[in-house]
């Protein structure tokens, strides 16, 4: 298993692989903001606009290729705000159904805390679904949980559920940076 950091034309280039584990995760029942039946053009569109935000730096993205095939993704958010840019939100940590219990779930998290923790970040935050999977594997991570929101969001049948907060300290604690952050390629 292959784990890198791609650009926009990275995104592009796998744009059908990752259409195909968005849709995949989706149809899992993962709550990762679509609802099912979601389509691979909708998927694929999707995708694209990560392209621009990746092509623009707000947003860091790392693909697991098993092959020549996607097997799992992670993003960091970066915000563009001077007083936030010691931070950054941990987002669409995905890993296909047939390459879950492998470990690339955990591998795909430490690569992205990694890459902030280079970059002087040193405060990133994510919400997942209440009791989804996702969460032993945050807070065996080490994340704190924060709070948790009822009726957040909707599952991918259109149910609503409660979302959990949580963050972690990563690389430098005293939250002090200046500048953007630039986050290791």
């Amino acid at each position: 298993m292959i784990v890198d950091r791609v650009d926009e034309h990275g995104v592009v280039g796998l744009l059908d692989g990752l259409a195909g584990l968005l849709t995949d995760t989706v149809a899992g029942g993962a709550s990762v903001g679509f609802l099912i039946p979601l389509g691979h053009a909708e998927a694929a569109h999707w995708w694209r606009g990560r392209a621009a935000a990746v092509a623009a730096g707000r947003l860091a993205l790392w693909v697991a290729r098993e092959e020549d095939r996607v097997a799992g993704t992670v993003s960091l958010a970066l915000p563009d705000r001077p007083n936030s840019r010691h931070r950054a939100e941990l987002a669409k940590l995905m890993v296909s159904r047939e390459a879950r219990g492998r470990g690339l779930g955990r591998r795909l998290l430490t690569t992205a805390e990694e890459a902030a923790a280079a970059a002087g970040i040193t405060l990133l935050h994510l919400d997942t679904e209440t009791g989804s999977p996702a969460e032993h594997l945050y807070r065996s991570a080490g994340w704190t949980r924060a709070g948790t929101i009822p009726d957040y969001a909707t599952d991918p049948r259109g149910e609503l559920r409660p979302t959990t907060l949580y963050f972690k300290q990563v690389g430098g604690q005293d939250g002090r940076r200046t500048g953007t952050p630039a986050v290791a390629r």
